[in-house]
């Protein structure tokens, strides 16, 4: 018993006597209302609920049925929601008819360098500005980020244009510093697999931009973004930004195909990242297209002014007059698949 059905005309009552009965099993219930139905999706160990129990759930007032979903991804199931899920960021849908592109420099440099990439990819359509405030590097002699004066700078930067802002959250330790300045929090690639970092983020109700592990398989993903709604935050999008394979003439290997089998498995709205998945600026767009065309919810695009100088992922890259160009191409193949940009 992993979902239980109500009608649409189901009372708050009957609801809350199927969620009391829930909690005497040490289950919890998370409950979605649609238009025609109430679903509520029953967290925990539900293998141990035994047939007779489930019976007992499934006469009660209000219950038209009880299901068990074979997918350990049970709250992302698409057999938990049907229809797709619009998280809606200061008043920015994402999920929605609308293409969302979100387009900055990988870090925070300076204030000078920020605002006028953030001033640039706003009039070229951009629907958010990102930065990283604390890197994940390679090498831990390169640069790791501003902290929380870096922060301060991307709000300057939203209160510029209006512009709601994306950075990563790398330890649980700064998610209160987090919570105060972004309004959507990413997780990155190093991180997906971060049990304990995907809990706290659960626990708080900002979106989460969860990026696809290295070698993740799209099961594992999911599982990820489990961990998350597990906690009761439903407002997570996925990015797919490439896996790394054996071959070597890009960064990683974009994997398009995760755009529609993760719309056959998952309500959760989903966005590419080009520029880490291919490592060099001239592919970006080529991906950039595709992506949009295989039915992604949007792009995650990093844009500089000055490429050969930037702090980090420089030759990946897109200087504005590239990035402005490259919007003005999408709109034809959004078009084409029923999206607007």
């Amino acid at each position: 018993m992993d979902i239980i059905v109500l009608g649409k005309n189901a009372s708050q009552e009957e609801v809350d006597n199927i969620t009391r009965k829930l909690e005497s099993k040490g289950l919890s219930a998370n409950i979605s209302k649609g238009t025609e139905k109430t679903i509520i999706g029953v967290i925990g160990d539900t293998s141990k609920i035994s047939e007779e129990e489930v019976d007992s759930v499934r006469a009660m007032r209000g219950v038209e049925d009880c299901l068990r979903i074979v997918k350990p991804y049970r709250l992302a199931s698409r057999d938990f929601k049907k229809d797709n899920t619009i998280i809606d960021v200061k008043g920015v849908e994402i999920g929605g008819n609308k293409l969302v592109v979100i387009a900055g420099p990988c870090a925070i440099e300076n204030r000078a360098v920020l605002m006028d990439i953030a001033s640039k990819v706003k009039d070229s359509g951009a629907s958010f500005i990102r930065g990283g405030a604390f890197k994940p590097r390679t090498s831990p002699y390169t640069f790791q980020g501003l902290g929380e004066e870096g922060l301060k700078i991307l709000v300057e930067a939203r209160q510029a244009t209006n512009m709601p802002v994306v950075t990563e959250l790398m330890d649980p330790r700064d998610l209160s510093m987090m919570v105060k300045y972004a309004d959507i929090i990413q997780i990155g690639t190093r991180n997906m697999q971060n049990f304990r970092l995907l809990l706290e983020v659960g626990m708080t109700d900002k979106p989460v931009l969860l990026k696809r592990g290295m070698s993740a398989t799209i099961k594992e993903w999911l599982m990820a973004a489990e961990y998350i709604m597990s906690r009761g935050n439903h407002k997570v999008i996925l990015c797919e930004r490439g896996i790394r394979t054996f071959e070597t003439a890009t960064r990683n290997t974009l994997d398009l195909s995760a755009i529609p089998v993760l719309k056959q498995l998952t309500h959760l709205p989903i966005i590419v990242d080009p520029s880490h998945a291919v490592g060099k600026w001239d592919l970006v767009a080529p991906m950039a297209k595709a992506s949009v065309a295989a039915g992604a919810d949007g792009l995650l695009i990093e844009v500089h002014t000055n490429p050969e100088e930037a702090a980090s992922d420089g030759e990946q890259s897109l200087k504005p007059d590239v990035f402005g160009e490259l919007m003005r191409q999408l709109k034809p193949i959004a078009q084409a698949v029923g999206r607007d940009i």
